[in-house]
């Protein structure tokens, strides 16, 4: 799958961008998870988002890019997002390369720290993030926070 890669601040994106985005959010984190959350969580202003298009102009890859000191001290990843369709694809370790690649071209080579679902660890771990204290819940599904230290290769 060819994948187009765009990184735009919020104010960058026009409403059916966003809508776009929100729509994907809503249907893997809302229905798809069956969970019950407040996405538009007031830090999306503050963000950088790396959107991947496929050939047809559909959204298949979504991450935001969150500054030091929004959700963690360190940059984070967070939002990240394939459909279900484009799964199996190689399609979220793609957007995980590009995701490390946008915090390295933006903000340089920095630890990043991001809170993950329990059962994507070794998917995170592939790409450099280590297992930070011990599981927690959020919003009703078990996340571990990792980090990734700076230098290490994804």
């Amino acid at each position: 799958m060819t994948i187009d890669w765009h990184i735009k601040k919020f104010k960058e994106l026009s409403p059916s961008k966003l809508y776009e985005i929100m729509h994907l959010r809503a249907e893997v984190f809302v229905i798809e998870q069956k969970c019950l959350y407040q996405d538009a969580d007031g830090k999306d202003a503050k963000c950088f988002h790396l959107l991947g298009h496929d050939s047809n102009d559909k959204l298949v890859a979504y991450s935001r890019i969150l500054p030091a000191g929004v959700s963690f001290r360190e940059v984070s990843i967070g939002r990240v997002v394939v459909p279900k369709k484009a799964r199996k694809k190689e399609v979220g370790r793609e957007l995980m390369i590009h995701s490390i690649d946008a915090v390295n071209k933006i903000y340089g080579n920095v630890p990043i720290r991001i809170g993950a679902q329990c059962y994507l660890k070794d998917f995170y771990t592939e790409f450099g993030f280590s297992v930070i204290g011990e599981e927690y819940m959020e919003d009703g599904i078990p996340h571990f926070e990792m980090l990734k230290p700076p230098g290490i290769p994804h």
